[in-house]
């Protein structure tokens, strides 16, 4: 399908039409009066004239001038063709993973089906990715939080980068301490930056909040606001005691906050099915996107009117050439 750019364009058409309103320039010459006039008229062999002469153009030049005036017109206008239309699906939701990396993370206590057991970071990391390779539809982002909430991964559609980003992460890295709210506070200033309606944060914990510049509850009141639906995973022994004790009603209240929901994953077992159960609240969402491509193709009518000009002048010199030839063929005769 054609379509122009620019068709306003066009109305330059009728430009030479305006023209022919105009009158015709005409420009005065100062003559010279020679007493011998007759003289050199005789020695040049030329006939005397009266008048000024007009320089008439031929058939090939009207047609040539109209024709090229019309090619540049129409390269003016942006002449572009239309393509068929092409739908590509693109990531439909963005999912953020905040992981805990504070000191209790080392603890190995997650036991595999073999009986080996893992440490809490260790076990979380093949899940995640597991993850990344089911969720190929959503744009993953990736936080880490200690003392202080961090940026790992920003949202995106490269699961392969996401990944190592996530398997470079060490405990301690963030910090001894579990700043529970101010990761929440994170994922909501990044949420606010992306264009995507369907927002899940994913949080894995295995201690209380010790030190947030925002209560975890305060902060989910926030995220629900943003239409972010957090889900937590505490991977805590619900035993422990002091700073790696872990707050459950705090985290149930977070997840009931803002609509999702929340698990606790004693072992890896457990922490697969809370996943599961996840990606059965959330499953992978898709958007479509139609474009149809544009082909300029101005180029086109300058091209052809440089073409005609060229072959134009090219015939024009060789008849020169030629009459000029002949002329001195007979000259020589």
């Amino acid at each position: 399908m054609l379509e122009l750019g620019q068709p306003w364009a066009l109305l330059l058409l009728a430009l030479p039409l305006l023209m022919r309103l105009l009158p015709p320039y005409r420009e005065s010459r100062d003559s010279v009066k020679v007493p011998f006039f007759d003289k050199l008229v005789e020695l040049s062999e030329e006939r005397p004239q009266s008048g000024a002469m007009i320089l008439q153009r031929d058939r090939a030049q009207r047609f040539l001038v109209g024709f090229m005036w019309l090619c540049l017109v129409l390269a003016a206008a942006q002449p572009r063709w239309l393509g068929a239309a092409v739908e590509q699906e693109k990531s439909g939701r963005d999912l953020m993973v905040a992981v805990d990396l504070s000191g209790s993370m080392q603890a190995r206590d997650f036991s595999l089906p073999g009986g080996e057991l893992l440490d809490r970071l260790q076990a979380v990391k093949q899940v995640l990715r597991e993850l990344a390779r089911q969720r190929e539809s959503d744009r993953l982002g990736l936080i880490v939080f200690g003392d202080a909430a961090y940026l790992q991964t920003p949202f995106s559609d490269d699961h392969a980068v996401w990944t190592q980003l996530l398997e470079e992460t060490e405990i301690g890295m963030a910090g001894q301490s579990t700043v529970f709210g101010d990761a929440i506070g994170l994922a909501i200033k990044l949420f606010r930056e992306s264009d995507s309606d369907n927002r899940v944060l994913i949080m894995l914990t295995d201690g209380n909040d010790t030190g947030s510049r925002v209560p975890p509850v305060d902060a989910a009141r926030v995220a629900a606001a943003h239409d972010i639906r957090i889900y937590t995973i505490a991977i805590g022994d619900p035993t422990s005691v002091g700073e790696e004790a872990l707050d459950l009603e705090t985290i149930e209240r977070v997840s009931r906050v803002t609509g999702g929901q929340h698990y606790q994953a004693l072992d890896q077992r457990q922490l697969q099915r809370a996943y599961q159960a996840i990606d059965e609240l959330e499953p992978q969402l898709y958007e479509t996107v139609s474009y149809r491509p544009r082909q300029p193709l101005h180029w086109l009518p300058v091209g052809v009117a440089v073409l005609l000009y060229t072959l134009y002048h090219s015939l024009a010199t060789w008849r020169t050439w030629r009459a000029l030839a002949r002329q001195e063929a007979a000259d020589a005769a």
